[in-house]
Formats: structure tokens, sequence, C-alpha cells
């Protein structure tokens, strides 16, 4: 059943006319439409249809009323809630909500069906609203209210109906609504220029022009106003019988074709064109493609146009004002001589439209800024462009491993892209879109190469750049546009930069390079050629190079160049290095002016920079400083030994090691090559470095090296069961260094699992009293833990908890995760004794997490012991009472 009250009173159902006769009933049927879907009381209901009257008629006559309201149109129609009535209606049921929704689709410019939405919405006006009912909109409010709305969403609806019409060339059929339109409304500008712009296409320039005369007559002398800018523009327009205006080919759109493989972005598509957006990134990520993409795409939303201009082709704005101002239509006499006032004219000719603007490869804001109007504006630009600071901005990077796959097989075809060697050539262009396309395009102008011939020729980094060109397309020039608006410090560290392998550095890497000049990194990022990636743990600045980019600056630098380069960096790097991890080793000298206190400080730092310093000792040793790289490794291995970082380590004492042949490292890279072996519990193959490097030392007279080495095959033997073995190979070691603390830690171990505890407590508390004397921390924990146990062993279960308490409130003060799980195992072991599984269960939970993430299997498994201890043993401490009572001595 369908209402409908645009014009007379209606109700139809299906092509049967349902409407009431009686008065009374349409009046009350008027009541619910204009109140449909809320209730009603009989009261409002009463006032309503006798508004004249003070509540003379009685409840029962109006209810009289609606049951025979109901009866004509459904009881399911006109329901009863709670004393109340309510007309049940949908919105389509109502030609009032359906007008409207119709209307609004209609006005959308992303609609393409506007014309026939708008249509079909003016096809229901009858006329005013409830014209029959209450013709002079005077007995209730809603319908006066009601009548303005739709009256101006008609005018609305039909204004846009004849500016489609008019677009599609259908000038002279629009020429008697216009009029029509024109009469009824005289001072709506609007129709008075659509009115004289199918005057103009239809050849009657004279009345057109004459059109506008009368309004403007009218206008002055009734309000003493001149028209709109708008119309005073087309009136010009006409005046100089611009040829734009006879053209009817629809609006300007100026973009560049747009790319059919387009890959990726989905998240970015439609934030490009909301507002005002700068979409920014490094050289050749593929920010045009995104923009003209995204246009495209949403090219039904913008039916004003869409302007679009080059900025690295036209750099000064004059020019672009004058072409955006003649393609809105300004004629070439009208555009001013000055930028201000192409400007405020640009303003003037955008406002009220929906246009979009693309302003692509923008160098800086003073190009972008008198280009801005009201409209939608989309800005590309290696630079985030920060001083425009109403905009929104949208950062691009390279596309990850997936969409970079997807995007060659596009390229090249699905039936040419072998996988695997698609995959490793995706790899070699970095998911960078332009270098992407160039191996694409170069493939598809090759049909007798295979993906995998191409991969081989850029196999060799160095002649990378070579291989990744298409015609006069190369990834080479695409870099070099941004190096070569550099200034010389920028163009400096760009080129130092290219020396190094690390996937990120950190700011003081880039102040070292710059030679001082502090902006020259950011400089770098303005221009697209380095990326600021993040504040790493230290709360540093970090940047990142696109390997690409890497090349292409390591390319400028020079081969010959990199070992001066690096050496330079070497000597800052070992100086900050051996600072940090001064506390991470006994007795270490600490030269220069990085030593610091807060060994948190300090790990942190190690931590930010592993992937760099990693990367540092390949670097070195490419570039023939085998010295320096054997040394930095080195350095390194207590670091990445206490934070079992066994990946970094293996690969650096790989390196290390081919840089230490025939010198005095050798075999200390041999004795670090032994302590990663004892970390993997690989006894053997850590027995035989060790071996080696024991037979190295002897042999050139080194005896204190020579004992740092049998310590750590006393620590083997101990692994290994041996106990007998440790003992004899750490006495020895203790012969010669003294009361070395590492040593005394190994040997009280290996006394404590011979049950020879008053001896093991002996050593351990002397190993803990030298390292509290060293400062050393993490060592001082070791042993602490170490005590404990043999305290446990004791019965001393009080002076157990005092040590691993203490030893676990280093850990935390340290934030070594590792070492904290450790002294979590140990005090868990504290609470079985004392009676208390389910806390002891709790802390070894605690540490299982930490080692199982940490990839500690045989720590996670004493964990996990230690929770079975937990859930099978009953209190332990009625076996201790009398023994927990005793001192500690």
């Amino acid at each position: 059943m369908e209402f409908r009250i645009m014009g007379a009173l209606q109700v139809c159902e299906g092509t049967a006319d349902r409407t009431p006769t009686a008065a009374k009933h349409r009046d009350l049927l008027a009541m619910f439409v204009l109140n449909a879907r809320r209730p009603l009381t009989v009261e409002r209901l009463r006032r309503l249809l006798w508004p004249r009257e003070d509540g003379d008629r009685s409840d029962s006559l109006v209810r009289g009323y609606i049951g025979q309201l109901r009866q004509l149109v459904g009881k399911d129609v006109i329901v009863t809630v709670s004393g109340t009535y309510t007309l049940a209606v949908g919105e389509d049921q109502l030609d009032v909500e359906r007008f409207r929704r119709l209307v609004a689709e209609g006005l959308d410019g992303q609609s393409p069906a506007a014309g026939d939405l708008l249509r079909e919405a003016l096809g229901l006006w009858r006329g005013p609203v409830l014209e029959d009912v209450d013709p002079a909109a005077e007995r209730w409010a809603e319908t006066r209210r009601l009548r303005e709305e739709l009256e101006e969403l008609r005018l609305l609806a039909t204004e846009r109906l004849v500016d489609l019409d008019l677009r599609a060339g259908r000038h002279r059929e629009s020429l008697a609504v216009l009029r029509g339109l024109v009469a009824a409304h005289p001072l709506w500008q609007r129709f008075r220029g659509q009115y004289m712009l199918a005057l103009y296409r239809s050849g009657r320039r004279v009345e057109a022009l004459a059109a506008y005369s009368a309004l403007r007559d009218r206008l002055d002398e009734g309000h003493a106003i001149e028209p709109d800018p708008e119309l005073q523009l087309l009136y010009h327009r006409m005046l100089h019988d611009d040829v734009s205006l006879h053209v009817s080919a629809g609006p300007p759109v100026l973009l560049p074709r747009d790319v059919a493989d387009f890959t990726g972005r989905a998240d970015l598509l439609d934030a490009v064109v909301a507002g005002q957006v700068v979409v920014h990134g490094q050289a050749g990520v593929g920010k045009s493609a995104l923009a003209v993409h995204a246009a495209w795409r949403h090219r039904e939303r913008f039916p004003d146009g869409i302007l679009y201009a080059d900025l690295r082709e036209t750099t000064t704005p004059a020019a672009v004002l004058e072409d955006f101002l003649r393609w809105l239509g300004c004629p070439a006499q009208a555009v001013p001589a000055s930028v201000d006032q192409r400007e405020q004219l640009l303003r003037t000719y955008a406002a009220g439209r929906r246009l979009l603007v693309v302003l692509d490869n923008a160098t800086s804001e003073a190009q972008v800024r008198p280009l801005l109007t009201s409209c939608a504006t989309v800005v590309t630009s290696r630079s985030a462009l920060g001083g425009l600071t109403g905009a929104t901005r949208l950062a691009v990077g390279v596309l990850g491993a997936d969409e970079a796959l997807d995007l060659l097989v596009k390229l090249i075809g699905a039936d040419r892209a072998e996988p695997a060697a698609t995959r490793r050539l995706a790899e070699f262009c970095g998911g960078l879109p332009i270098a992407l396309r160039i191996a694409g395009s170069r493939l598809a102008t090759r049909p007798g190469w295979s993906v995998n011939y191409l991969v081989e020729l850029l196999e060799d980094e160095h002649r990378r750049l070579d291989g990744l060109h298409a015609g006069d397309q190369t990834v080479r020039s695409v870099l070099a546009i941004g190096y070569e608006g550099l200034p010389e410090p920028a163009r400096l560290l760009l080129r130092r930069l290219g020396a190094l392998s690390a996937p990120d550095f950190a700011a003081w890497v880039t102040e070292l390079f710059g030679s001082g000049a502090g902006d020259a990194a950011e400089t770098l990022v303005e221009a697209g050629l380095l990326e600021s990636h993040t504040i790493d743990v230290a709360g540093q600045a970090r940047y990142r190079l696109h390997d690409l980019t890497r090349l292409y600056a390591r390319e400028l630098l020079g081969e010959q160049a990199v070992p001066g380069v690096l050496a330079d960096l070497v000597v800052l790097v070992m100086t900050r290095v051996n600072a940090s991890r001064f506390a991470l080793v006994s007795g270490d000298p600490v030269t220069g002016g990085f030593a610091t206190t807060d060994v948190r400080e300090s790990v942190e730092w190690l931590l930010a920079e592993r992937a760099f310093l990693t990367g540092l000792v390949a670097d070195l040793r490419v570039a023939g400083l085998d010295d320096a790289a054997w040394r930095l490794a080195h350095l390194l291995t207590p670091f990445l030994e206490r934070h079992r970082f066994l990946d970094d380590w293996r690969r650096t004492t790989a390196v290390a090691l081919d840089a230490a042949r025939n010198t005095e490292g050798e075999a200390l890279i041999l004795r670090d090559q032994g302590d990663l072996h004892r970390a993997e519990r690989r006894w053997d193959l850590a027995h035989e470095r060790l071996r080696l490097a024991l037979g190295m030392l002897v042999r050139d007279g080194r005896t204190r090296d020579a004992a740092h080495v049998r310590r750590r095959l006393g620590q083997v033997h101990l692994a290994e069961g041996r106990l007998a073995d440790a003992e004899r190979t750490l006495t020895r070691c203790l012969a010669t260094l003294g009361d070395h603390p590492d040593a005394l830690l190994v040997l009280g171990s290996v006394l404590h699992r011979a049950g020879r505890q008053e001896e093991a407590a002996a050593h351990l508390t002397r190993a803990a009293e030298r390292l509290a004397d060293q400062g050393d921390r993490h060592r001082r924990a070791d042993a602490l833990r170490e005590l404990s146990s043999v305290r446990l062993a004791q019965h001393l279960v009080p002076e157990a908890r005092r040590l691993a308490e203490e030893a676990r409130g280093i850990a935390v003060r340290l934030g070594d995760r590792l070492l904290d799980a450790y002294a979590l195992l140990t005090l868990a072991r504290v609470n079985l004794a004392e009676g208390d599984p389910e806390q002891a269960a709790r802390l070894a939970g605690e540490a299982a997490g930490i080692l199982t993430e940490a990839g500690d299997d045989m720590g996670a498994a004493t964990a996990r012991q230690i929770l079975n201890d937990s859930s099978t043993t009953p209190g332990l401490l009625s076996s201790h009472k009398v023994t927990t009572e005793r001192k500690s001595t």
C-alpha cells in the first residue's frame, strides 16, 4: 500500500484506489501520514482534528473514526501500542520519503545514474503537500514545513537535471523548461545562468546577454547588489564569445591514462581523494600511479572535472594557474597578469564545483599553495610538505612481497612467471614499483628471455642498476632526479651511506657521514632518497635506505673510496661498543669518552644497533679491513652471548674467522666460536674449537688467554658430566689467573654437582665478592643464583631465598630478561622447598614463556620440569622444618 501526499491525498494498493472519501477520515489519515511511525495519543489526534475547539469532542468519537479508517486501510497499517496509535509503514510506502531518497542519491556526484534518479523523483511530484486537505497550509504546522522543504528539494533536483541535460548537449530541449523556471523564480541565479547558457548554445547570444542585464537591473533596483561572481564570469565569457562555451563535450579531465595493471594500495585508494591530501614517499615508490589511479577510480565523484599538472615540467604556479583557468572556461583575455589575481579567480571558478585537482611531483610548498582551492586536491611529492598544515598525509612505501610478485606476473604473463625466479626478481627490485615495472617491461620486450636469465644478470649487485633499464626508463635516472637537486652536504652523506649494507642506521651515523651538517639526513628524506624509519629502544632516530638507492649511492662513491669511509666509521664504533659492553665483561678496560655507569643504557644501545653492527662486520671484511672486522666481531661476543642472538653470533664469527686467519685474532675468534657452540649445547664442536684455540695460544706463549680457554673447557666438561676433568682444568686455570671470578664461579658449580657443598659455597661466595668489586652485575647474579642452589642443597632455605631474590633484583634493574628468567627458576625451586608449589608453578610458568620466546630450549625444559614437580610434589616445608632455622655462614 502506498500513501501519497505530494498533491492531493491518495492511498493506492496496486492499481486500486483506497483513498478515503469522508472528510474526517481524510483529515485523520493526513495526520497519520504527516507523523508516520510516530505514536499519537487520542488527545493529540483530537486537538489536530479540531484545533479550534477546546476539547469538547469525546475520546470515543476519535476512536470511532480510527476504527473506521483501519477498516479502510488495514488494521496492520494503523497499530495500537500502549494506548497510542501509529501508522506502521516502510519508507518506500510514503511518496515523500521516496522523493527525499531519490533526490539525495541523484544529487550525489558518485551516482552514475543521477539523471534517471532525479527524473524518477520529479515524477512523484503532483503538487504541493496535501493541497486538497490543507490547501492554504494553515491547519497544521507540519504541512507548511513539509511544503517548504519539498519545494526546495524539487528546485535543487530540477537545477541538477538541467545541468545534466546541458552537459549532454540538450540545450534546445531545455529552453522551454528554463523559461518557465526563470519566470517562476526570477532571482534564482543558477536557473538564470542555465537559461543564458541554453540560449547562447542555441545561437541566441543577444537574448542570453539580455537575460543577464534584466537580472542585474532587477537586483540593482530592488536590493542594490550585483549578480553572483559565477554568473558574472559566465556573462563576461559570453560577451567575449569564449569558444569553450560552444562545446558541450563535458568537463575537463586532464589526467594521464590510468595504469591498467595497478597493484596493491587498496587501503589508500579511497583516502587519496578525501580533501587536501599529500601522497609522499621515496623515489620510484609509485606515488603518481596511486594518485592517477585513485582519480580515475573515483571520477564519478567529480562531475565538474579533474585538473592535472605535473609540477616537475611546469614549475611556476603562474603558468599552471593560467592553464587551469582556461580549462575552467576563463577567456584568454580575461586571465589576470598577476599571480595573486589568478589565485583569486581560480578560487572563484572552483567555488561550488565538484572538482578534483591533482598536483603531481611537487618539490615545495611554494609550488602548491597558489593552486589550492576549496576543491579536493591531491599532491604527490617525495617530501611530506610539512608546511601545508591543513593537509592529510599518506605515506607510500614499497610493495609487500606478495604484491610485488603479483605485479610482476601481470607484467610478464602467468605463463612465463617461473615461481622461484620471479620471487627472486621481486627481491632484487626490493618491492620498488618503478624497478618492478622496468624489469617486467624488459622481459616483455624480450620474449626469448626467461625470468631466470634476467635474475642471473641482476645477481651481481654491482651491475644491478645496469640491468634495470627498459628503453629510456632506468632506475638510475629516477634516483638521479633527486640527487642532482641536493646541496653538497646531502650529496656527500648519500654517497657515504652507500658504503653500508645495514638495513637501517641511527642519526649518529648520518651526523658522522654528513661532516657535521645536521640537516643533511632530513634533506635526503625530503628528496625521497632516505626514509625516516623509527625511534629505537635507545631513543635514537633511525633512517632506512632502499637497496637500489644504496647501490646508486655506492656507485657514486666508487668502490675505491669505501675502505676510507668505513675506516673513519669503525674508530667511533669500536670506542662506543667497547664502552657499552664494559658492564658485560669482567675487568675490561674502557677507553674513550663513552663510558657509562648505566648498564641498561649500554645494553639498549647495543640492542638498537645490533643489525647495524653485525652488518658492519661483513662490510669491513668485504672492504678488506680484516683487522677491524675480527676485532669488532670479538667485541660483540659477550653481548650476543648474553642475549642469545645465536644467528647473528654465528654469522659474525664465521666472517671474523675468515678475516683473522694467520693473525693473533684467529685463536680469539676460535674461542668465540667455542662459546657459541657451548650456547648451542653442541659440546663436541665446542670442545674442538676450544682445543684449537688453546693449541694456538700455548704455541704463541699467550698464557693468560690460554687460561681463559681452559676455563671454557672446564665448562664443557661440566656440561658433559666429566666433573674430575672439569675440576682439574679449572684448578689449572686458577693457578694462572689467581682468584678469577669466572673460574671460581664455574669451579663452584662443579663442586656443587659433585656434592661438595661447603667447598662450592666458599668458591661461589668468593666469586660473588670479586664480581661485586669489579662492578660486573650480570656475572654476580649468576654467582648468586648458583650459590642459592648450594644453600638449598644444604637445606638453608631462608638464605637460599635471600640470594635468589638478590639475583632477581639485579636482573630486573638491568632489564635482562634471560637473566631474569633464570632467577625466576631459582626462586621457583626455593618456593618448592618452602612447600608453596602454587607460587613455584607461577614463577616457573613466567620463566618458561621468556625462555621459549628466546629460543632457549634447555632452559624452557628446566622450567617445564619445575612445573611438573610443582603439580606432583606436596609441601616440602615439614621436611626442612629444623634445618631452615640454621643461620647462613
